[in-house]
């Protein structure tokens, strides 16, 4: 198959493992930058223009977009849908994911625990915001951010009231979330394909008292076994989402798992070198499935 792999960089990790994975299973593998195609829209005939051809030769995409570039990136996806290529994760579910209200109220309505979540239209009364997630400490995050970016922790009222004033000045929606003392710090990353988890680590925040527990602000993970509980929400959250492959992060709380972010391109290389999985096969595995 002629598998085009959507990314902004071909160097990094989980892009490379995927061209070299497909490479190994008889696919001709591309990495093309979603920036850099033109979308050429007629009647019928909807086509995508990229360097020096026409991609009328592809038979599946995987979308490694990055947030910053949600909007174009997720065009170019939706153009090879229009021209009935298939993707590992469709536009409109990797819009849906990026919007933490908008996945959050469908996460709820399926069912799914999580924290006691906030949203208000940039109320001032932070008193009663607090309130309803049961009093500080509180998380404030704000609705588009990436890897423990845009997420605070506010340990007092005095401290919740200068971070939701400061990111009302901004006119940056923020959600306010109740904080799980119980978690430490740590959580829970489950890897979905084709709807099941092939690989789950636990992270843990350094030291220090940081309370976010991403590989990037300096964490550790390791493999984890996940119970049924927790592999229970992994692959509800995933189904309700729409998301066949992505990541879904939970915490480990008194009342049993709860999910806090759901994430329609997770990287590979944390993942994959705390479990010794090869996830990059499993999803490539999940195109042969899917693909005529």
């Amino acid at each position: 198959m002629n598998i085009v792999i959507l990314s902004r960089n071909a160097e990094l990790y989980s892009t490379d493992r995927l061209v070299e994975e497909g490479k190994k299973r008889g696919h001709k593998i591309e990495v093309i930058d979603p920036l850099k195609c033109d979308l050429i829209i007629e009647k019928e005939n909807p086509t995508i223009f990229y360097k020096d051809r026409y991609l009328d030769y592809v038979d599946a995409i995987i979308p490694r977009i990055g947030t910053s570039v949600t909007f174009f990136g997720c065009a170019v996806v939706r153009q090879f849908e229009m021209m009935g290529v298939f993707t590992t994760v469709t536009s409109d579910a990797i819009i849906r994911s990026r919007d933490k209200l908008r996945s959050f109220q469908r996460l709820s309505k399926a069912g799914i625990g999580m924290p006691k979540t906030v949203f208000t239209n940039y109320s001032r009364d932070v008193e009663r915001v607090i309130e309803h997630v049961g009093g500080t400490p509180v998380i404030i995050k704000l609705l588009e951010g990436t890897q423990g970016l845009g997420v605070v922790l506010a340990e007092t009222k005095n401290a919740a009231e200068s971070v939701l004033e400061a990111f009302n000045g901004l006119q940056a929606r923020a959600l306010v979330q109740e904080y799980i003392s119980e978690a430490k710090g740590a959580d829970l990353r489950a890897l979905v394909v084709d709807g099941q988890v092939v690989g789950a680590m636990k992270r843990q925040g350094k030291e220090g008292g940081e309370f976010r527990s991403n590989l990037h602000r300096g964490g550790s993970a390791e493999i984890v076994k996940l119970n049924h509980d927790e592999l229970k929400v992994a692959m509800n959250a995933a189904t309700a989402l729409k998301l066949p492959v992505c990541g879904v992060d939970m915490l480990q709380s008194e009342r049993g798992p709860l999910l806090l972010e759901v994430n329609s391109t997770p990287g590979l290389e944390g993942i994959e070198a705390a479990t010794g999985r090869n996830i990059a096969k499993n999803i490539i595995v999940y195109i042969e499935k899917n693909t005529k």
